[in-house]
């Protein structure tokens, strides 16, 4: 009886100690969201007491993991309603640290429901919800073909003065490089996530 106590005593005092350092450093992450997708799956999990919705966010390596710490706050739930409270904040805390580690992204706490999420985000799960990728395939092209234009644009007109003084030519050479790194960006990004789905350029 002793040692359970003291058990659940150190529980506490982890859970605490994590809180409070994750409520100092804001995130940015639509996944560390306390509505996000993992935080809404973590919630299903635990009032179905069944790990294996959520295991789908974490890799195998870490499965056990977040099979011992969902155990453990499905035993503490039961001791009352504030313990309840405290346990499923722990838990969801630690599988998004888990789900972060395996992006091999930082983890710097859950920011509250309705925290501001990249627009992108938004329409990426909107996309997924109506399944159709129609409309935000659209927006995305033709944002990133109004981006390209726009320094295309701005590298012509500074070409046309290029040697009409050293200034001129420098306000060229900056033109050039934001428009020449842009486009270079847009690219790798491309590259990289074909790369990242298992496909190669021709």
């Amino acid at each position: 009886m002793l040692n359970n106590k003291i058990s659940t005593s150190i529980f506490y005092f982890a859970l605490v100690l994590m809180l409070l350092l994750a409520g100092s450093v804001k995130t940015w992450a639509h996944c560390d969201t306390m509505d996000g997708p993992v935080v809404a799956d973590a919630k299903k999990a635990l009032e179905n007491k069944n790990v294996t919705l959520i295991l789908k966010w974490v890799t195998k390596e870490n499965e056990q993991e977040v099979k011992d710490a969902f155990n453990r706050t499905l035993a503490v739930r039961a001791t009352g309603q504030e313990a309840k409270e405290l346990a499923d904040l722990y838990f969801f805390e630690t599988l998004v640290r888990i789900h972060r580690a395996g992006e091999g992204a930082p983890y710097m706490g859950l920011k509250p429901a309705g925290s501001n999420v990249d627009s992108s985000v938004i329409a990426s799960d909107k996309a997924i919800e109506s399944g159709s990728v129609d409309n935000l395939a659209d927006k995305i092209s033709n944002l990133v073909a109004t981006g390209i234009r726009e320094r295309f644009e701005k590298v012509l007109r500074a070409k046309k003065q290029i040697d009409e003084s050293v200034d001129a030519g420098r306000e060229y050479v900056e033109a050039y490089i934001e428009f020449v790194h842009y486009v270079e960006k847009i690219h790798l990004d491309v590259l990289g996530a074909a790369t990242h789905e298992g496909h190669s350029e021709k």
